[in-house]
């Protein structure tokens, strides 16, 4: 019984690790000397011009050494293993069978690995490779939602389709792109807000997919009955 208990507190580790990435994020803001995309002389991190992405650098924007950049580094380390670990559990407790759950985990996996070199010059090219997988493993987790029949968290999945394009024609739109930081960071919220509500229903209903199959059992031995 103890060992199954632990089994299922490690439901809520992307729910925990989501949580220690906003405080990081929030803590590292607050170390960021200045500069950003509308101003290179401004001070400190502004949550409307600032990319998550400046907190990774070398030196701000404004020339002076980033203090911001361990504890940057440290949240985005925290990120890229809080999903890894969601996107090997949940598949799990979905009951995604074989080649599909080893897909979902595995692009899971390689999405977050190469976050982690989002701070080199191949920004952009990693950026893409990171999303072709992410886009998997998140077409996977919409799979395993739609088979727990959680139809809530999957109308709230489904949210994040226009989010990406609207984030994509804000980057595109040279008028718009001085507004894509605050739409950015507002986007990416609402995707951890989901990820987190995700691992506290697994927490909730610890029989996962057995739940669904006990129930379709019993649907079907009620029709037996009536014919």
């Amino acid at each position: 019984m103890e060992r199954k208990r632990h089994s299922h507190i490690g439901f809520l580790v992307p729910l925990a690790g989501c949580s220690l990435y906003v405080l990081l994020y929030v803590v590292a803001t607050t170390l960021y000397p200045g500069g950003s995309q509308q101003s290179k002389s401004s001070s400190g991190f502004s949550w409307m011009h600032n990319y998550w992405c400046n907190l990774l650098a070398a030196d701000a924007i404004n020339g002076q050494p980033n203090g911001a950049r361990p504890v940057a580094f440290a949240a985005m380390f925290v990120l890229c293993a809080t999903l890894a670990v969601f996107w090997y559990v949940f598949p799990r407790y979905a009951g995604l069978r074989g080649g599909t759950r080893f897909v979902v985990q595995l692009s899971g996996f390689l999405s977050m690995a190469l976050v982690v070199f989002i701070f080199t010059r191949f920004h952009d090219a990693i950026i893409n490779a990171a999303g072709f997988f992410g886009l998997i493993a998140l077409a996977g987790t919409f799979t395993g939602l739609r088979k727990l029949r959680w139809t809530a968290l999957f109308a709230m999945g489904l949210v994040t389709v226009p989010i990406v394009v609207v984030n994509n024609v804000f980057y595109r739109v040279p008028g718009l792109i001085y507004y894509l930081p605050a739409i950015q960071k507002a986007s990416f919220l609402y995707f951890l807000v989901w990820i987190g509500m995700i691992s506290l229903a697994m927490y909730r209903r610890r029989d996962g997919i057995a739940n669904v199959g006990t129930t379709k059992a019993r649907e079907d031995t009620k029709e037996h009955k009536v014919s």
